[in-house]
């Protein structure tokens, strides 16, 4: 009797050699969307400062200039972040001996690696750019609360709403002096309001006091035109303090927007690289 012996085919459990991201086609991706990023910006800024005007009547209202900006970051993360997941899928190695779903899942990988490569690499080099381009009024506004009193800041305007005399010859009387209140009242002004706060009630009747005897107004109109002055200077803060809090949201939108075109574009490149693309679409 002879014995019968049954061999098993050797199955091939290894992993291709070849790695599952390609971090040159997602380094170039990253890049490319951090370039035309730049473009657009500077794009959207000449196509800003077109639509803005000082003359009333003239250009388009401050809400639909913060709208328009925010869809236009939009439209910026859309583009950029679909041509450079796009060129991120297009440019990967082609892997040899892998299931479709897990080559749609590597694409689609690639495109997410290279939108938060070009994220990272925007914060490093483009932060100050694009705060300049777009931001420049929000953070002048933010930061200006905080500039030392020695320098010429915002709240230099309010002091000089304060110390505005009736006679103008009041306010000549004593350089000087005048200068040192003047220095005074702005260090004053600075760190009330630096983190949101308010003039103390102690602080507000002594800058009325020093505003009735600059200006020559009565003790009662001086404390009318504090209040007034404290109230203009709270509703800027609060003005800008929304504006970058718009600005932040948009931001963000922007940023998960283009997360999402960064891997669906990734798909179709991926896809085309290996010819799949089309049989998967009539699939």
């Amino acid at each position: 009797m002879i014995d019968t012996v049954v061999v098993q085919p050797a199955t091939d459990t290894s992993e291709p050699s070849i790695a599952g991201v390609s971090w040159p086609a997602v380094a170039a991706g990253a890049v490319v969307s951090c370039a035309l990023t730049l473009v657009l910006l500077a794009f959207g800024t000449g196509l800003g400062l077109s639509v803005v005007s000082p003359w009333s009547g003239s250009g388009v209202s401050a809400t639909t200039f913060k709208i328009g900006t925010g869809l236009y970051l939009l439209v910026i993360a859309m583009i950029a972040s679909s041509l450079g997941g796009y060129i991120a899928g297009r440019l990967r190695t082609r892997w040899i001996g892998v299931h479709s779903d897990e080559v749609y899942f590597r694409d689609t990988a690639h495109g997410f690696i290279a939108w938060a490569f070009a994220s990272v690499l925007g914060a490093v080099l483009l932060a100050t750019p694009a705060t300049s381009l777009i931001g420049g009024a929000v953070t002048g506004a933010s930061q200006g609360a905080a500039t030392a009193a020695s320098q010429s800041g915002p709240m230099d305007g309010y002091i000089d709403t304060l110390f505005r005399a009736d006679t103008p010859s009041a306010s000549a009387q004593n350089p000087a002096n005048a200068q040192d209140s003047r220095g005074e009242m702005v260090r004053l002004f600075t760190s009330s309001f630096r983190s949101g706060g308010d003039l103390k009630p102690a602080d507000r009747q002594y800058v009325a006091k020093v505003v009735a005897a600059r200006t020559g107004l009565s003790q009662a109109d001086a404390e009318k035109r504090v209040n007034e002055v404290v109230t203009e200077v709270k509703a800027d803060l609060d003005a800008a303090r929304k504006a970058a809090m718009q600005l932040a949201f948009w931001l963000t939108a922007s940023l998960l927007l283009g997360a999402f075109c960064a891997s669906l574009a990734a798909t179709e490149g991926g896809g085309l690289r290996d010819g799949t693309w089309g049989r998967k679409a009539r699939r």
